[in-house]
């Protein structure tokens, strides 16, 4: 046991925040503990009408202390003090405004319940004006400060986001020192510190969503953004020039936060970054093997040698940065808006009328109604995939686009909406699904597609996360469509193991994220196959996909 170094990785997702205690030598997941922000749960601070996400600070702090405290419980004493690093990851792009001390202005009293003033969740894209207007002021200039993000800034990020805050809220404006991301800001609690200028920026976020590139010297000039619009003058000059990769140390935890969590004030916290892109190192990715974190939406990572891409720029994109993935490598992020959302959206739709006349019957008491509402709920997508699975593949069935939440790559357009194509009399349930089965492997074909059209291969693709591990008819379809294999990570959390890697790479138990990946890494549970036979109807379909995308994107 007193050889044996353990480090902790926190993984913040959309709907909950996961935590789990890894062995650092060789990645057995110790104990985990999960926390549902309450908040998000009933649906506070968010309209989804006008697309606005906001999470309250709170629930994170909350989740994170809670998280923690449990696996150190669960883990014992002995295994508590052989703790070495906490690494983190969050969702982004989801930045706050925070004050000079860096606290999120949500969290001090005359801000507690202005969503402005809380967390911008990455799928809030109340701020497709602003990104409309950041791609057309980015024409102007001599130097392309959209390059190294695909040419397209997206409204799901960092500068489109702040402003539309800074538009919309003259409070919020004043009181705002800085504009921080999530992955930057627990670290920065963690650690103790109250001076929004020490924080230690990751060029995962930074170079992904905040423009910033060493080839710039960093992010574009304050005249930039103040044509732009004036609201954004000063806020580059307050983020530093300065980014880290993250198996660099943010700090040691504080005695404030060591004592709350039971932990040593020798821990190293990690610097953060996004949860897919950790999601792939826990995944184990491999340069030129797409991994692919499906969940509500999909982040899509590729890493390549820096030399392969030596003035190589992929159009429609998240970005290409050094260092964003592994270090010393160049880390290609793509993704799709709506992916698991894609399937719980018709879940929901056709569960409607159950729910709301169970919860009118006469017949059953209020709680059989919902135990029975429970089992319908979890056996909906299961027994549509059975049914999808079993029908005949025909060219004229329903054909549909996984735009129910805009369009992330390629060449981002979140004002874009899905639409289904071929609906009949005959249409049912299972049919529907599966074009929407379908319609979200189509996207994500799209995406492989403009890689490889880009002069940029692709040689596998791996599969990550909850969809990914629990959903053999999508991956099944996805293998198909892709006409090529993919292979299903063992772990549960990839993304939380991430973190855990680059805590032990941070801590220095291991001496890079290669040798930490190797070490740690948990490999692949299932490999599923293209069926040949599908080939044709599926290339078939794709175009048919293409083709009703075009004209939806030019009516």
């Amino acid at each position: 046991m007193e050889n044996t170094n353990y480090v902790i990785g926190v993984d913040y997702g959309t709907d909950s925040v996961r935590s789990i205690i890894v062995n650092a030598s060789n990645g057995t997941e110790i104990c985990a503990d999960i926390f549902y922000y309450p908040r998000w749960k009933v649906g506070a601070y968010c309209n989804p009408s006008i697309n606005q996400f906001r999470q309250h600070p709170q629930d994170y702090i909350d989740g994170l202390e809670q998280t923690i405290i449990n696996c150190v419980k669960k883990a014992g004493p002995e295994i508590a003090a052989a703790i070495k690093g906490i690494g983190v990851d969050t969702t982004g792009s989801s930045p706050v405004a925070v004050d000079q001390s860096g606290t999120p202005l949500a969290l001090t009293p005359a801000f507690a319940e202005n969503p402005n003033a809380m967390f911008v969740l990455w799928k809030d894209h109340t701020a497709v004006n602003e990104a409309a207007a950041i791609n057309q002021h980015a024409t102007k200039f001599p130097i392309n400060y959209l390059q190294f993000v695909g040419g397209i800034y997206s409204s799901e990020w960092f500068w489109a986001k702040l402003l539309h805050i800074l538009k919309v809220d003259a409070a919020v404006a004043e009181a705002c020192y800085t504009w921080v991301e999530h992955c930057d800001w627990i670290p920065f609690l963690l650690t103790g510190k109250t001076n929004a200028s020490e924080m230690k920026r990751s060029v995962c976020a930074a170079g992904h969503k905040g423009l910033w590139s060493a080839d710039f010297g960093g992010y574009p000039p304050n005249e930039f953004f103040k044509q732009l619009d004036s609201l954004l003058d000063g806020h580059s000059t307050r983020l530093g020039t300065e980014t880290y990769t993250s198996d660099t140390s943010a700090g040691y935890l504080s005695a404030q936060w060591a004592a709350k969590l039971g932990l040593s004030e020798n821990v190293v916290v990690a610097v953060g970054a996004f949860d897919a892109h950790m999601g792939a190192v826990g995944g184990q990715i491999e340069p030129y093997h797409l991994s692919k974190v499906m969940g509500t939406s999909t982040c899509d990572m590729l890493v390549a040698p820096k030399v392969d891409m030596d003035n190589k720029l992929v159009r429609g994109i998240c970005g290409q940065v050094d260092g964003s993935v592994i270090p010393g490598m160049i880390g290609l992020e793509a993704g799709q808006s709506a992916f698991g959302d894609s399937y719980a959206w018709f879940k929901n739709l056709i569960s409607w009328p159950i729910d709301q006349l169970l919860n009118e019957s006469e017949s059953i008491d209020a709680s059989t109604a919902e135990k029975l509402k429970q089992e319908i709920s979890n056996k909906i997508i299961p027994t549509l995939s059975t049914q999808a699975a079993a029908l005949p593949l025909n060219q004229n069935d329903p054909i549909a686009l996984d735009w129910l939440n805009g369009r992330r790559t390629p060449d981002a357009n979140q004002l874009l909406k899905s639409s289904i194509s071929g609906l009949n009399l005959a249409t049912d349930a299972p049919a529907l699904f599966k074009a929407i089965v379908e319609g979200t492997c189509f996207g994500a074909k799209a995406i492989v597609d403009r890689f490889i059209s880009e002069g940029v291969p692709i040689k596998g693709l791996i599969g990550l996360g909850g969809v990914a591990k629990r959903s053999p008819y999508i991956m099944q379809v996805m293998s198909d469509v892709m006409n090529m294999p993919i292979r299903i990570h063992k772990s549960e959390q990839t993304c939380a193991l991430g973190a855990a890697m680059f805590a032990a790479t941070a801590a220095q138990i291991h001496a890079s994220v290669e040798i930490a990946m190797e070490a740690m890494g948990q490999g692949f549970e299932t490999t599923y196959y293209p069926n040949t036979s599908n080939t044709e109807y599926y290339t078939k379909r794709m175009a048919k996909y293409q083709n009703l995308g075009s004209f939806i994107e030019s009516n």
